[in-house]
Parts: C-alpha cells; sequence; structure tokens
C-alpha cells in the first residue's frame, strides 16, 4: 500500500486479541522506529518490549484503564535527556519530539504487519520510571500497547480539512 493508505488505516487500538506477538514482528517495529530521524542524529531514544505478564500487570498500575490490559506487549518509548540535541538560541530540549517521531514510524511499521497500537501520554511518568529504575536523565514519553486488533475495522477519522490546516506564506488565527 502506498503511505496515505498506511496512514489512513492506522489507528488508535483499544481492544486486542490475546494471541501473543512473534518477537521477530516486535523487533521490525522497534527497527523502523530506530530509522526515525533525531536532531543532529543523536537518537535519545531506548524502547523496552514489555511482553511478560508479570511485568505487564505491573505497568497496568501506571495507567488505570481496562482495554490496556487487553494488550500482549507494551512497548516503553524512553526519551534520554542527557543525549538529545537542546538548541543553543533557548535551550529547548528536542528529546521529546524526537522519540516521537520515533514512535510514528513504529507504529506505522506495525500497522503495516497487521498489529495495532495506541499512543498513551496520560500515564503516571514517576510510577512507570520507577518500575524500570530509570535515572533522572530518562524519561517515559509513551506507552504504547501492541498487539493483534480485535476488529479488523478501521473507524473513520476525524481530520481538519486542508483549508483549516494550512496557510500559505502568512500565519492568521
Amino acid at each position: 500500500m502506498n503511505f496515505k493508505e498506511l496512514a489512513q488505516r492506522r489507528y488508535s487500538v483499544r481492544s486486542y486479541q490475546s494471541t501473543q506477538i512473534e518477537k521477530e514482528k516486535l523487533i521490525q517495529v522497534v527497527e523502523a522506529a530506530l530509522l526515525a530521524p533525531s536532531a543532529v542524529n543523536f537518537q535519545p531514544w531506548k524502547f523496552v518490549i514489555v511482553t511478560e505478564p508479570a511485568l505487564l500487570n505491573s505497568l497496568h498500575a501506571c495507567y488505570h484503564r481496562d482495554w490496556f490490559k487487553s494488550a500482549p506487549a507494551c512497548i516503553v518509548a524512553i526519551g534520554d535527556h542527557d543525549k538529545g540535541w537542546h538548541r543553543p538560541s533557548d535551550g529547548k530540549d528536542y528529546t521529546d519530539i524526537d522519540v516521537a517521531i520515533a514512535v510514528d514510524h513504529l507504529m506505522l511499521a506495525a500497522t503495516e504487519i497487521g498489529l495495532g497500537t495506541c499512543w498513551i501520554c496520560h500515564f503516571n511518568a514517576e510510577k512507570c520510571a520507577a518500575l524500570f529504575n530509570l535515572s533522572s536523565n530518562f524519561e517515559p514519553i509513551a506507552l504504547i500497547p501492541i498487539g493483534y486488533p480485535l476488529s479488523g475495522i478501521t473507524p473513520e477519522k476525524n481530520r481538519q480539512s486542508i483549508e483549516q490546516a494550512v496557510q500559505w506564506n502568512r500565519f492568521a488565527e
């Protein structure tokens, strides 16, 4: 499929089959994330692939939604703020942006091979960092539950029109 079709097919999956994901497929989606661009090519990311039931259960305490428990695996995207590029003029840290681009690559790669994902930002990052014993420079940025979707139906997307999102040569509110 072409890229636009792939992007259209990706959606936030919130119900998964109990089928375990093949290790090769998990590696494949993380390899796609590693191809993502990053500021100054610093690549300030780490990915923890969680498949063990006991650790998944502990991770569920970081995000209290029942549907989250249906995913047979979760990838924790972690940013290394010491490794990330900081813009010299104002010190802006690009770690979150770099990790976000990598996560997008990961999610699109998962969609391409029949897996579903969901981007979770509203979780207890402090509890998650403690779970993995992360030092202060490492921040869990997103949880990505992953698995085979229970439904194969892509829901309709509600997106801005091109006219709403794009302005030519100026910015007006």
